[in-house]
């Protein structure tokens, strides 16, 4: 029996990062298989619910392999859905492996598969918007869309500190997020088509400062989702997922804090951690979901510069795995370390997985691009960390 293949398609329409976050936003299981004029052997990359888990590329597997495929710039892709068996080898959350592949290609530790000298070459950077992450979502359903609204390059669309309840969807364009800081505007991501602006939580608690700033990167247009429609579908979850999910929306608040924490003043949070226990250890084989009840927790992240905390869990805070989004934290990508009079529940995740397959596509999206913002801005907070030891 033919295998079935989903889609395919050129890479110089689409390259191996946008596939990656295409393949991501639905959750997509099977085989990408890549094809190259200058090789005899394809390239293949094996996907569980949107996460790559194992990749060939000639005598490389795994990560190795994986990265060097970001440097098939030319040819054809094919993705076949069907179950995938093989052993899961690639941990790395799927953002960081894109941006990770993508800096490598950038700085010149990927070798480029193609004719051209030219193309061999790292890219020049982009001098308006520097080394941002470009985060896109999926299609837009316009079901969920009641107006569309138009900004100019340059336009302030969000302004920290104001009130707002509304969410947009990006039909077309690109919008910079940004953070005040005392060291001046911190910029933190690039969102492009599909990504979404505004809080979640909003629709759970009415009234919501905004966080951060957003300025159009170029003529944007957005799409006004509707919220109506939105808290009614909330409101029919049970009330353990609705607080699951204005945690997740503290996380990223958190995570963002953190980072700017650690851009202004980058080596003197090891206290934080100090005299903590750890009850994840990053890394480790942990299937269990828990919920603060009284004391506080920090997740960090490893590196080998250090122990690096992205993020302040309190009381009502959720921590572990989550087995339907991928934040690029604990358990795979980060430890979590807890105070002295630290309690706890323990939930169930196939529980909350079920209220979660109940919504439309375009709050899974949302909620799948909320994960996908903490992934990245711990990236970006693990980063800074690394570069204050290096001046």
């Amino acid at each position: 029996m033919a295998r079935s293949v989903a889609f395919a398609g050129e890479l110089s329409f689409l390259n191996l990062g946008e596939l990656l976050q295409l393949l991501g936003s639905s959750s997509g299981t099977g085989i990408v298989q890549i094809h190259s004029n200058y090789t005899s052997q394809p390239g293949v990359i094996y996907i569980d619910k949107g996460n790559p888990i194992n990749a060939a590329n000639g005598s490389k597997t795994g990560i190795d392999a994986l990265f060097s495929l970001f440097g098939w710039k030319d040819g054809q892709f094919e993705f076949i859905q069907e179950a995938v068996t093989c052993e899961k080898v690639i941990n790395k959350s799927r953002m960081e492996i894109i941006l990770d592949g993508l800096r490598m290609l950038d700085e010149g530790q990927v070798e480029v598969l193609g004719p051209a000298a030219s193309a061999a070459k790292p890219s020049e950077p982009d001098t308006k918007s520097g080394s941002l992450p470009l985060l896109k979502g999926p299609l837009v359903d316009y079901s969920y869309v009641v107006d569309e609204e138009g900004f100019y390059d340059g336009d302030e669309i969000v302004r920290e500190g104001n009130h707002g309840n509304w969410i947009w969807v990006i039909l077309e364009g690109v919008a910079e997020i940004m953070k005040e800081t005392p060291k001046g505007n911190l910029k933190l991501l690039r969102i492009g088509d599909g990504a979404f602006l505004g809080s979640i939580a909003s629709l759970l608690k009415g009234d919501n400062v905004r966080s951060a700033t957003v300025i159009a990167d170029g003529n944007i247009q957005l799409g006004m989702l509707d919220t109506q429609l939105m808290t009614s579908e909330l409101a029919n979850c049970s009330l353990e997922y609705r607080e699951f999910v204005e945690s997740l929306d503290e996380r990223l608040k958190s995570v963002t804090n953190m980072t700017v924490e650690i851009y202004t003043d980058g080596q003197n949070l090891a206290h934080l951690i100090k005299g903590k226990k750890t009850l994840i250890k990053q890394g480790q084989a942990e299937n269990r979901l828990f919920r603060i009840r009284s004391g506080d927790a920090y997740v960090a992240r490893e590196t080998d510069v250090g122990i690096v905390p992205v993020a302040h869990l309190k009381a009502g805070d959720f921590f572990g795995n989550i087995p339907f989004l991928d934040m690029g934290q604990e358990p795979g990508s980060a430890s979590v370390y807890a105070s002295k009079d630290l309690k706890l529940s323990a939930l169930d995740p196939k529980a909350l997985q079920q209220d979660h397959e109940t919504l439309s596509s375009t709050l899974q999206n949302i909620l799948a691009h909320l994960a996908t913002s903490i992934s990245v801005t711990t990236l970006i907070a693990t980063n800074y960390y690394k570069k204050s030891f290096s001046k």
